[in-house]
């Protein structure tokens, strides 16, 4: 790995992705590629959607710098693109849910073609298990067009989606520079300076969106790389890794699936009840709830890593941990049912009482 090389790269995807978007507003507006408000979205102006493409393109000349030689990479290229298009015809047209489908499968198949496959995973005691040819088809598509929704879902605030992502890419990269894996930390290396670079635009308030352009084509990436790399890291926990660092925009999906299938709604329309929408109505502010998903990702991150390297105990310590941190997260999300929050009513309730015992004694 050449860290010279890499650090240019990581400069030329930042400052190209930042440059790019100024153009990029002109053509959202010359050509109607724009955010109209409605009563399920948060803001009130209209604002271009695009922005994706300048995430994609300063992504793309950083890769031509690189000139990355591996086998894997035109496949990966071409499903980037055919991501990205889909993303600017929804973005444009508004497509239905199932033909928006049908483009994520294509680019699964596509980037599969090319040699990326969950071929295998480590579980607890049981040690290494591959999959039949089959099944891991089915498990890469699930995993690509799961990733590639989740994502374009939580992506509903200023920076939401972006930063997550940012998050979610550090994670990755910090367990494959442990790995030694090249290939993934010069994607990963690529994609967060393009996401920093966007994000000086995205971040509350915003000025241009990414739409879906950038979050189909940030969760398509983050689902490829991590197939790459954490799938196949021999490990005690390597299946679960990627699940953990990618539990906000994961979780959050299948909540919302789960809350809409108890309350007889349709899963595939979108609501204004995902966990960011629960915290703004929770009285948080824009930027703050956007800073408590930022923290929830980083804690995610650093527990994924930590598994990576940790002892039985540590590990079933840190199972626990992240158990009520999910469990949390559900009562945020409100999919308990009937308002019921147990573990933030307890979380509450020693606080105001510490708080109480606090003054008291002083």
């Amino acid at each position: 790995m050449n860290i010279t090389k890499l650090i240019i790269a990581f400069f030329i995807a930042l400052i190209s992705t930042f440059l790019l978007v100024y153009p990029v507003k002109k053509i959202a507006f010359k050509f109607g590629f724009l955010d109209q408000p409605n009563k399920r979205k948060i803001h009130r102006h209209v604002t271009p959607r695009i922005g994706g493409l300048a995430i994609f393109v300063g992504v793309a000349i950083s890769l031509l710098y690189l000139r990355l030689n591996e086998p894997v990479m035109p496949a990966i290229i071409t499903g980037g693109i055919i991501i990205v298009i889909v993303g600017l015809i929804d973005d444009k047209y508004q497509i239905r849910p199932l033909v928006k489908l049908l483009g994520q499968l294509t680019t699964a198949i596509v980037v599969m073609s090319g040699g990326v496959m969950i071929e295998k995973i480590t579980l607890p005691f049981l040690g290494m298990i591959e999959f039949n040819q089959f099944f891991a088809i089915f498990i890469t598509v699930i995993w690509i067009v799961g990733v590639t929704n989740a994502i374009n879902l939580i992506d509903g605030l200023d920076g939401l989606a972006s930063g997550v992502t940012t998050i979610g890419l550090i994670s990755i990269l910090v367990m494959s520079i442990m790995d030694g894996n090249n290939i993934v930390i010069y994607l990963a290396v690529v994609l967060i300076a393009s996401n920093m670079g966007f994000l000086y635009h995205n971040f509350y308030p915003a000025t241009i969106y990414m739409g879906d352009t950038g979050a189909m084509f940030l969760g398509y990436s983050i689902a490829v790389i991590s197939t790459l790399g954490l799938f196949k890291n021999v490990t005690l926990f390597s299946f679960i890794l990627p699940i953990i660092i990618l539990a906000i925009p994961i979780f959050d999906t299948l909540f919302s699936i789960v809350r809409r299938m108890l309350d007889g709604e349709n899963i595939l329309l979108p609501d204004k009840k995902h966990i960011h929408h629960r915290l703004l109505e929770a009285g948080f502010s824009h930027r703050a709830t956007v800073l408590i998903i930022y923290a929830f990702s980083a804690l995610f991150g650093l527990i994924a890593i930590l598994f990576t390297k940790s002892s039985l105990i540590v590990t079933v310590v840190l199972s626990v941990a992240l158990l009520l941190i999910l469990q949390a997260f559900a009562e945020m999300v409100g999919v308990i049912g009937n308002g019921k929050t147990p573990l933030l009513r307890v979380v509450k309730h020693t606080y105001k009482r510490r708080k109480a015992n606090y003054k008291s004694n002083h």
